[in-house]
């Protein structure tokens, strides 16, 4: 903006006095955004749990490297070219007869365990999250028609939940994943083993999606905001979706957080049963069953190290959850 001729600038002797902003005294840009959230109290209670502190370092270290497992890993596990057979049960690296270019070992197959570890971390951890994603879609959208629509129809949803929730999670991913095979053309097996064990582990975890979101549905559908939309004329299914269900979110994300790592045990528990993925596409879970077959031989490795990443994985997972679900409920503030 210009100044008028013979006006002196801000900052100029005579030059009239300029109420700052506050906004901007605040900060409104992302430094700003970043302090704020550095000073809530989501943050302040993060900073006051060692436990968490570590388990969110190691998540995240365990995470990262499976996500960068194409550059970090010293292999590629599942290219042919890199299996040596004759390197098959090296030991680790510390122990007489480890090579360096296996630092944990080389399992049955001569493939880098290391390698194996990452590649297959990565795989249950798209599994896991898929699954998650899958029964979070499904739970909350069941949970929400329920809730909403009421009658014979929360009456029909919730009698399906209370069936399932009579049987444990593994029985019914068993059977689903049972189901689907038998469906599907033996052909067709290995190329959709990943998106059938997907589909039983989230068909399997639905339930407390819906129950939660159809208990928080039923409180915010007689509030002030609905009644008032009902009376502008809105169509009672767009209040549903664009006003209801962003209120009734906040225990999902909870909720999902903790079911991945329930969603990572089904996998590796379905996979070490010998239902889950196929040993051409290890993971955690099959790389832990296939060591499994030479613990006693003396080639405790194999399966030792596998075993080890998914408890650190779990276990750190698990512990942000409960983080999280201390952090958010305002009873324990």
């Amino acid at each position: 903006m210009s100044h008028p001729r013979g006006q002196p600038k801000a900052g100029e002797p005579g030059a009239p006095f300029v109420v700052p902003d506050p906004g901007a005294r605040k900060g409104q840009g992302p430094l700003g955004v970043l302090a704020r959230a550095w000073d809530s109290d989501i943050a302040y209670a993060f900073r006051r749990s060692p436990v968490t502190v570590v388990a969110a370092v190691v998540a995240v270290l365990l995470v990262g490297a499976s996500l960068m497992a194409p550059l970090i890993a010293p292999t590629d596990p599942f290219a042919l070219e890199t299996v040596d057979l004759m390197a098959a049960f090296t030991p680790p690296l510390w122990m007489e007869g480890g090579d360096p270019a296996f630092p944990l070992g080389a399992d049955s197959q001569g493939r880098d365990l290391l390698s194996a570890i990452l590649y297959g971390m990565r795989i249950s951890l798209a599994v896991g999250a898929a699954s998650v994603v899958f029964a979070m879609l499904l739970g909350v959208g069941l949970g929400l028609l329920a809730g909403y629509a009421g009658g014979w129809v929360d009456a029909v949803i919730m009698r399906v939940a209370d069936v399932q929730l009579s049987f444990p999670a593994i029985l019914i991913a068993l059977l689903v994943d049972g189901v689907a095979r038998g469906l599907l053309p033996r052909e067709m097996h290995h190329d959709m083993a990943m998106f059938v064990i997907i589909f039983a582990i989230g068909v399997s975890g639905w339930v407390q999606y819906a129950r939660t979101v159809r208990g928080s549905t039923m409180v915010e559908k007689n509030r002030e905001y609905v009644m008032a939309a009902h009376i502008m004329g809105v169509h009672p299914w767009v209040i549903a979706v664009r006003h209801v269900l962003p209120n009734v979110m906040g225990p999902v994300l909870v909720i999902a957080t903790i079911h991945l790592a329930v969603a990572v045990i089904t996998e590796a528990t379905l996979s070490f049963l010998g239902v889950g993925l196929p040993p051409t596409e290890p993971s955690l879970g099959t790389l832990i069953r296939i060591g499994n077959d030479f613990l006693f031989s003396g080639e405790w490795w194999i399966t030792i190290f596998p075993g080890l990443a998914l408890v650190l994985l779990v276990l750190s997972v698990n512990l942000l959850g409960d983080w999280l679900r201390d952090a958010l409920n305002p009873k324990l503030r």
